[in-house]
């Protein structure tokens, strides 16, 4: 079921009616690696944390993207898929493919630039043929979804949360909610210049919070997704949103991956937070690879 008004997504989403159904966290996660990783004109029209006046160090973004897929195969298997000069987009393969439990899906992107990266035949096979999963592929839908880029979910309660913008619209977040066999989806407009749900909150292994409420065009969205979540809410600043920091992920229970910039717009008052409840702060720097417009969150795809 969508829904978009906030008293009844509390209603809804009350935990005596939708209690935890599935795992919380990834089993596994992939990566495509920063291989010709590129600032695409395309997809800054509405990108605006893309440094289009800047200059990407090619070398530099390889090795923080080897940095980070050795950092995350100490905590759980990783398969790391090669860039390509004509996806400059691709090393953010959460947007393009995305998984639940027996399937796999293929989103619907924006921009011609990245529907070309849904087309990859090896990311395919490796979801059909070596992990035998039903392929679910919304590419060619006359809608926009961009998977866990538009999509925040609490996997283990089958919650979706799902910002509308240029880059998801009502028709893709009614498909994505069939496609991951979500319980209820709750619907809300991003503000103005904000892209991608995943920069704005994420959900920690579905028992906490992070969330930028600056980043929602209707502030009672935000307050009725931190009501579900409270006390376990990790408020976030305009200036940390600005600085990654709501583009985090929880790949296990006891432990949040951040950028090196996101953990440092933390406050010591946020890092003890994380730590009553529950979460080591895992950092990995990502400088030159956030020049694309993305952190960590967009360079992850979680295999459930």
């Amino acid at each position: 079921m969508l829904v978009h008004d906030p008293a009844e997504f509390l209603r809804l989403a009350a935990p005596e009616r939708l209690p935890p159904r599935g795992p919380a966290s990834a089993r596994g996660a992939f990566l495509v690696t920063p291989l010709g990783l590129g600032l695409a004109a395309e997809s800054a029209q509405d990108n605006r944390y893309m440094a289009m006046d800047q200059r990407i160090d090619a070398a530099q973004a390889l090795a923080e993207h080897a940095a980070l897929a050795a950092a995350l195969a100490r905590r759980l298997p990783v398969v790391c898929f090669p860039g390509d000069a004509a996806t400059p987009d691709a090393v953010f393969p959460n947007n393009v493919f995305a998984t639940a439990p027996g399937r796999a899906i293929v989103g619907r992107m924006r921009h011609a630039v990245r529907r070309r990266e849904a087309a990859r035949a090896d990311i395919r096979g490796f979801f059909r043929d070596v992990l035998g999963r039903s392929l679910i592929d919304l590419s060619d839908g006359d809608f926009v979804a961009e998977l866990t880029g538009s999509l925040v979910i609490d996997r283990a309660r089958g919650i979706g949360y799902c910002g509308l913008s240029e880059r998801c619209d009502e028709a893709g977040a009614r498909a994505m909610h069939e496609a991951f066999g979500l319980a209820l989806t709750f619907c809300f407009p991003l503000a103005p210049g904000e892209y991608h749900t995943n920069v704005v909150m994420s959900v920690l292994a579905g028992r906490a919070l992070v969330i930028a409420r600056d980043g929602f065009a209707d502030a009672r969205a935000a307050d009725a997704i931190a009501r579900l979540y409270a006390p376990r809410v990790l408020a976030l600043t305009p200036a940390q949103k600005a600085d990654y920091a709501g583009n985090c992920l929880a790949l296990s229970d006891d432990a949040v991956w951040f950028s090196a910039r996101a953990a440092a717009a933390l406050t010591a008052a946020q890092r003890a937070d994380l730590a009553a409840w529950g979460y080591a702060v895992e950092a990995v720097p990502l400088h030159e690879i956030e020049k694309a417009g993305g952190s960590l969150r967009c360079c992850v795809g979680e295999i459930f």
